[in-house]
């Protein structure tokens, strides 16, 4: 296949990206020099290619997309995606940023100095750390994907893959694999995990300051020998050259290392973040409450409980039809105390135009008589937790809240380096009457996914003292305006509700 590869140069897939020069590749995939239009402009690219299979090529288009949302200044972003055929070849391609050079291309020459391998050591460690919080695992940490384009040192991200996924799947068989990975062993029955990408760096930082791999032993189970280095890279390496993946020091312990800082011990990596760090709205019942109030409902669940068993035990109309007595979850689940139909509470109105994210509430009806009206300025989850006490709470007496702990958003200065201007994004929080947040969401994303991102996870760290109405505190809604530049953060929060 690599002699049809070249043969390929000057072909265009989709009528759109020439295949300009052949940069390099393997039997199974081949990469090409390329231009992408950009607005009214040409910019060069790189265009990757790999035989369209029924077994892996939705798998791989699907890593690629989900790579493609990723936004990190030390990634290589990607493009666009999809099938195409040259000849009678079935294909699928993937454009992304073309680097200068690589890694690789400058190892057979020198190693690198001291400095040179702290910069690109902290710049992998970013991106890992931002890819496993993701949920993702690099899976070919190696020279050849280390990059440099411009001024920056940057990571491939066309070989990106869930944690989890079977190392076989992703044909990982080379010499920076990590020992639960590589072909022919048992281990190969597991799951990729971030403990790999430790390892495969592990190999790199060896290979780029002794331009040597590290030297495995002919006994099974040890680690490999690892040639003289300065600190702290040769402690680094030993910790992450470690047969077993408990045992591998994880990319935060990495990374405070380096800086000088003492590791915290973590006998296993970190598990990864949820992919979308903003909570789902969810059903009143979830919210937070007070003890108190789970006291009620359990109250509630057990006079339940023993009113059925009393229906059972005294030959209740309800069970006389049944052949033979039902089991205690059953009687349960055929709850013979009906309360109330609910009645439907409409929220409180908005100061802003966006939707709530807030589910309407329900509140049972106690009595018959009625309920006097709540002031607006209640938030609406209130009313089902405190009834009575709030319908009588004065109009008029809120007394607003403040922020009691802001956290700035961690930008790196290579990130603020590329910003032109001013970045703004807005980020809406729901706050608890503890003044903790509940859910936040980005009401203005702003230009850059990078920045949004470090604003999204550096408002749910926030804490308020919460509005106060008669003397509660209630919940509240407020606006957080986020302005990067190159030399600083700002941020303007508002009180939108109550």
């Amino acid at each position: 296949m690599s002699d049809t590869w070249k043969q390929w140069e000057g072909q265009i897939v989709k009528g759109k990206f020439p295949l300009l020069r052949y940069l390099g590749g393997s039997e199974r995939c081949a990469v090409y020099l390329t231009e992408r239009l950009d607005g009214e402009r040409h910019i060069k690219a790189a265009i990757k290619l790999i035989p369209d299979a029924p077994e892996i090529g939705e798998l791989q288009l699907s890593r690629w997309r989900e790579a493609s949302e990723l936004s990190h200044p030390h990634l290589i972003p990607l493009y666009e995606m999809g099938r195409c055929d040259l000849g009678d070849q079935p294909l699928i391609y993937v454009v992304m940023e073309c680097a200068e050079e690589n890694l690789a291309q400058v190892l057979p020459g020198r190693a690198l100095t001291n400095a040179e391998a702290r910069a690109m050591l902290e710049s992998v460690l970013d991106v890992l750390a931002y890819l496993h919080r993701k949920g993702f695992v690099h899976g070919h940490i190696k020279p050849a994907n280390i990059m440099a384009s411009g001024d920056e040192l940057k990571v491939s991200s066309d070989g990106l893959s869930r944690a989890g996924e079977s190392p076989e799947e992703l044909g990982l068989h080379d010499a920076y694999d990590a020992p639960e990975n590589a072909r022919g062993t048992p281990a190969m029955s597991q799951s990729i995990s971030p403990a790999g990408d430790v390892w495969s760096l592990g190999v790199t930082l060896v290979e780029t300051l002794t331009q040597n791999l590290p030297v495995a032993r002919t006994a099974e189970q040890q680690d490999p020998t690892i040639p003289q280095m300065p600190e702290p890279f040769l402690d680094i390496a030993s910790h992450c050259l470690r047969r077993r993946p408990h045992g591998r020091w994880t990319v935060p312990q990495i990374a405070a290392h380096l800086e000088g800082r003492t590791p915290t011990p973590q006998v296993s990596v970190m598990p990864p973040e949820p992919q979308i760090p903003v909570r789902a709205p969810r059903p009143i019942a979830q919210q937070s409450r007070p003890p108190a109030n789970r006291d009620k409902y359990t109250v509630l669940i057990a006079v339940g409980s023993a009113l059925v068993l009393a229906a059972i035990f005294t030959g209740s109309s309800l069970l006389r039809h049944h052949s033979a007595p039902p089991q205690l979850s059953s009687a349960v689940d055929e709850r013979p105390i009906v309360p109330p139909a609910p009645r439907e509470v409409a929220p409180a109105p908005r100061k802003d135009p966006v939707k709530s994210t807030r589910p309407a509430v329900t509140e049972k009806e106690q009595s018959s008589k009625a309920i006097a009206p709540t002031p607006a300025s209640i938030h609406p989850v209130t009313i089902h937790e405190e009834e009575a006490s709030v319908a009588k709470l004065p109009a008029g007496s809120l007394v607003r809240g403040e922020v009691a702990h802001q956290v700035s958003p961690e930008v790196l200065q290579s990130a603020r380096n590329t910003i032109r201007g001013t970045v703004r994004v807005t980020v809406k929080v729901n706050v608890d009457r503890l003044g903790d947040v509940e859910d936040a969401e980005l009401e203005s994303r702003g230009p850059s996914k990078y920045f949004s991102q470090a604003a999204l996870e550096a408002a749910q760290l926030w804490k308020f003292k919460p509005p106060k109405v008669g003397g509660r505190g209630v919940l509240s809604t407020w606006t957080l305006h986020f302005e990067f530049t190159r030399d600083a953060t700002t941020v303007e929060p508002i009180q939108e509700m109550p």
